[in-house]
């Protein structure tokens, strides 16, 4: 066995540290990306600051037994590697796995991987899986389990969101000798070499990249790139096999689901829990109050901030909060009208917007207004540009110039819950009269509305928290990928893009981003208004939660006391 070597940039990053170049989010989050542990980063930092950073497990005893019930809502889960949702992914997290785990720290750590090296090019990822673990069916978890389901989530037939992530250095675009409805040319794409995922052994995959890519063990617990069962050919329900040490027992869309502890965990840690079970709250927000208020649920999933003073003068709820970068965009899709194919409407709709007026009127000026960009402030890698003031006679100005100059009519649709979404669209349409941006707003129920969110003319998505500034924007706008709702097509955006996923100093990169982040502003499909912090309303018979910035659950470490 060869030994595994230290990333050379690791000593560069602990000089940078200690310098005060880079802080200590970044540090972490950089560091344990390049392969060394949690606990050895936490305890440098620990050593630079003089402070004991090293992350221990909690003092407290988590009771075991008990039925963890959650207020959320209850989505089709059959096809595991096309969710949509965060929403999809806590019902089966339970059951089906990672192969890392991006912990409420936003540290990434292995999982069914158990570690892995980058090479100095980042272009070469050695990932070493986890031995001893086995399905719930009792058959070992091993390197030809992880083949499958990597190739199963960038294939062009399965339609993955992950193609976002990994298309810049692991695909490749071909002419399928097809054209479309206008005549151009069918674009596919395929894994850019037949050696580009390799078997080394039974317990050893290497990704071979054709360029450089800092994020991907980050991109191993985007949520739809779940663990599952090769033989269940990507298809999940009632009963399916995977690694995890619950099984899904009960699913009804819109209803309710339950998973149930059938195992010790592989790693000998928890579950705690024997089973938790998810409640459809349904479209009424306060219904969730309600369910809260009547413990007939433990907590309450993406809790609308309008609802927070309800929930924090109930006394036996804890109130769990996370900055994150959690948001929703408005954007008109190109290629449906002449309004979506002119990037000057979408600039108008922009500077005729004042977003920290909508971040009071939608979201009680808990977060941040947004910048039109998709790159929050949190991020390592955001670039701070000019303030962006509303400019209601620029917008004027530019929808004339357009060819617009008497304004323009549209429809927005949206849906209900969260209720700040449908705020936050109110508070936009008030504003885009000034402007003679005349807009009608369409609201679907939910569950319509996850049907068609990305294919609306002019919708208004939330978009979750991604720890990186680029990986948000592999998903959302590369050219051709499953969840680019906007159909945004910009070979400068790809290529900018590409090239910031590669580069290992923070301040490099942050000037890369500066130009995508401007790019966005001038030509970009979205009307960006706020950045969102986010709560948790928790019974406190609940032992072990932390509020994860994604919304993730992490089924194995909660408890419940009597």
């Amino acid at each position: 066995m060869t030994e595994r070597r230290e990333h050379y940039y690791i000593k560069t990053l602990k000089q940078q540290f200690a310098e005060g170049r880079v802080d200590r989010r970044e540090f972490l989050r950089t560091a344990t990306l390049l392969g060394i542990t949690s606990t050895a980063a936490y305890a440098f930092v620990g050593q630079v600051t003089g402070q004991n950073m090293v992350r221990s497990a909690r003092a407290q005893d988590i009771p075991m037994g008990g039925t963890l019930r959650v207020a959320q809502r209850t989505i089709d889960i059959k096809d595991p590697h096309i969710f949509s949702w965060v929403t999809d992914s806590n019902i089966c997290r339970g059951t089906i796995e990672y192969l890392t785990r991006t912990g409420t720290d936003n540290v990434t750590r292995p999982w069914l991987v158990e570690s892995w090296e980058a090479s100095d090019d980042l272009k070469t990822w050695t990932l070493h899986v986890r031995k001893g673990v086995t399905w719930r069916s009792g058959r070992d978890f091993t390197a030809d389990d992880v083949i499958w389901n990597i190739k199963h989530c960038l294939d062009d037939a399965t339609g993955s969101s992950v193609q976002g992530l990994m298309k810049g250095y692991m695909l490749t675009e071909y002419d399928t000798g097809e054209v479309d409805e206008s005549g151009s040319p069918k674009l596919a794409t395929k894994l850019w070499d037949a050696n580009a995922i390799e078997r080394v052994d039974d317990f050893t995959v290497r990704l071979n990249a054709q360029a450089a890519q800092l994020a991907v063990p980050e991109h191993f617990f985007h949520y739809p790139f779940m663990i599952v069962d090769p033989d269940g050919g990507g298809k999940y329900g009632i009963g399916g096999n995977g690694t995890g040490a619950f099984e899904l027992k009960e699913m009804e869309v819109g209803k309710r689901a339950l998973a149930v502890k059938v195992r010790d965990h592989w790693s000998g840690k928890g579950p705690y829990i024997d089973a938790y079970e998810i409640l459809d709250p349904g479209d009424d927000p306060s219904a969730r109050i309600g369910m809260l208020a009547s413990r007939q649920v433990h907590l309450v999933d993406d809790a609308d901030i309008l609802q927070l003073p309800a929930f924090q003068n109930m006394e036996h709820v804890e109130i769990h909060t996370a900055n994150t970068a959690q948001t929703a965009v408005a954007r008109i899709r190109r290629g449906m009208s002449a309004l979506g194919d002119d990037p000057r409407v979408n600039k108008a709709l922009r500077m005729a917007i004042d977003s920290s007026a909508i971040l009071g009127l939608a979201h009680a000026n808990v977060g941040a207004p947004g910048e039109h960009h998709h790159v929050a402030q949190i991020h390592p890698e955001y670039a701070k540009l000019p303030e962006w003031k509303r400019d209601v006679d620029g917008a004027k100005a530019l929808l004339a110039e357009a060819g617009y100059p008497d304004g323009v009519d549209l429809e927005l649709s949206c849906k209900p819950d969260p209720a700040w979404e449908l705020a936050a669209v109110q508070a936009m349409v008030e504003q885009w009269k000034d402007a003679n941006i005349r807009v009608a707003i369409n609201v679907l129920p939910s569950a319509q509305y996850w049907e068609v969110w990305d294919k609306a003319p002019f919708a208004f998505t939330g978009w979750t928290h991604r720890p990186l500034g680029v990986m948000v924007l592999g998903l959302a706008y590369r050219s051709g990928v499953p969840w680019n709702e906007s159909n945004f097509s910009n070979a400068k955006f790809d290529e900018l893009l590409t090239k910031a996923e590669g580069i290992l100093d923070v301040d490099q990169r942050r000037e890369v981003m500066a130009e995508i982040e401007t790019l966005m502003q001038e030509e970009g499909p979205i009307i960006q208004p706020v950045w969102r912090a986010v709560y948790t309303p928790v019974d406190k018979s609940v032992v072990g939660f932390e509020t994860h910035p994604t919304g993730y659950y992490f089924w194995d470490e909660y408890g419940v006391t009597a």
